[in-house]
């Protein structure tokens, strides 16, 4: 289960990993408890489209903007799932889902993902930014995922790279920089509509951004030149740290490779003495988080069935 800030997505699939069945759906909760509430009846009636009961389910794995901290058993940096970082949300989950299950950060899923079905097959080394209403990245090192000490690597959104951009640009107030991180202030996609409507643009959303930059739209063209500018001092900070093999652009925001990768790339190579890896737009699409999850899921599934015959 893929839970974004828009979007639910979810999928179940049989030990072979052949997905039997997907769903999709609008997040209409607006609180934590009401998002639970939300997922728990997601998970009961996805498996019933394909005559299963959710007790049939042997492990489900969530996926979600922010940190699952198996320590202290919370979740954090989740701005975008306002009330999910609260104590006792992690219970409830566990009430909709029963034990066997298991949560993880959204772009960890989409990197395995990658890993499994696209572009990181054949890579030991590489990275997954992901850019949309958020900013976040995968590492994977040696051919293993990489979480850090504590769950929280690749939290790149906290990167102090970036300015207000365009003179007049209205962006988050400091409280939001410090919930958000300055990476994501300014380079998410609210950032940059943000920065066009600094520019001189009148939009709603950041495809009417990339949308006019492709129609040629000096103003347009500016602001995505300024988000190439954030992005490319972002990867300029991870590959002079862990020179990755490649790198993977993903989300609503890294797609727009057709207007975005040029600059990014030229500015890139004013800040870096040092040959930059390739940068692929991803090959798995909005459902890397869910595919990600199957493939994780997987794992412990399959643990689970062997460790019943064996018993």
């Amino acid at each position: 289960i893929d839970v974004g800030a828009s979007w639910i997505r979810a999928a179940v699939a049989d030990l072979s990993g052949r997905v039997a069945v997907r769903h999709e759906e609008r997040v209409k909760a607006r609180t934590a408890g009401a998002l639970i509430r939300q997922v728990g009846e997601l998970a009961q009636s996805v498996p019933a489209r394909t005559g299963l009961s959710f007790d049939d389910i042997t492990h489900t794995v969530l996926g979600i903007p922010g940190v699952y901290e198996p320590e202290s058993g919370r979740i954090s940096a989740a701005p975008n799932l306002p009330g999910l970082d609260r104590p006792g949300s992690v219970e409830a989950l566990r009430g909709k889902l029963g034990e066997r299950f298991s949560i993880d950060n959204d772009v960890n899923l989409a990197t395995v993902a990658e890993q499994a079905y696209g572009l990181g097959t054949s890579v030991r080394n590489f990275v997954f930014v992901s850019v949309g209403t958020g900013i976040g990245m995968g590492v994977v090192i040696d051919g293993r995922l990489y979480r850090g000490s504590h769950g929280r690597a690749g939290e790149i959104s906290f990167l102090p790279v970036g300015d207000e951009g365009p003179e007049g640009a209205q962006v988050r107030g400091s409280a939001d920089v410090r919930q958000h991180g300055i990476l994501e202030t300014v380079a998410s996609a609210q950032g940059i509509v943000a920065i066009a409507r600094g520019c001189g643009m009148r939009v709603d959303s950041v495809e009417q951004v990339f949308d006019a930059a492709r129609a040629g739209d000096e103003q347009a063209l500016r602001a995505v030149g300024t988000e190439a500018d954030h992005l490319a001092r972002a990867l300029a900070a991870i590959i002079a740290v862990l020179d990755p093999g490649l790198i993977v652009l993903g989300g609503g925001v890294g797609s727009n490779v057709d207007v975005l990768l040029a600059p990014t790339q030229a500015r890139l190579g004013d800040l870096l003495a040092l040959a930059p890896p390739p940068i692929q737009v991803s090959a798995v699409g909005r459902e890397s988080v869910v595919l990600g999850g199957l493939a994780s899921g997987l794992d412990a599934a399959r643990d689970i069935v062997l460790a019943q015959i064996e018993a």
